[in-house]
């Protein structure tokens, strides 16, 4: 159930770049969720669903993007296919992780005050 810890963290991260930005309303948050990141994205959208009221993210949308798993040779930097014996063929090098374990904030969609007027120096 750490989905749950990992929706706060969200929320945190999305509130606190709404401050920054004197944001009024988020409308998307976008994630990437990696295959081997450990993550039930159904409870994690079941979670956000929980945490965002009462938050600039009340009426966000999760837009939640798959990272499929990607092993290459630390040597070579030949891919390795997932399901494959995670050994390098050419270098006999045991494979190395490249993607599919991450939790990452991809992409905040936001509505700010209309700053048409600003000058920039």
């Amino acid at each position: 159930m750490h989905e749950y810890s990992i929706v706060q963290s969200l929320v945190d991260a999305v509130t606190s770049e709404c401050g920054s930005h004197a944001a009024a309303l988020v409308l998307r948050v976008h994630i990437e969720i990696g295959d081997l990141s450990g993550v039930d994205v159904d409870l994690l959208t079941t979670a956000f669903e929980t945490f965002r009221e009462g938050t600039c993210c009340e009426h966000a949308d999760l837009v939640i993007e798959r990272v499929s798993t990607q092993w290459v040779c630390p040597k070579c930097d030949r891919p390795i296919a997932s399901g494959q014996v995670l050994r390098c063929p050419d270098c006999d090098e045991p494979a190395q992780l490249a993607a599919g374990d991450e939790i990452l904030l991809r992409q905040i969609e936001m509505e700010v005050p209309d700053v048409s007027g600003l000058r920039l120096r």
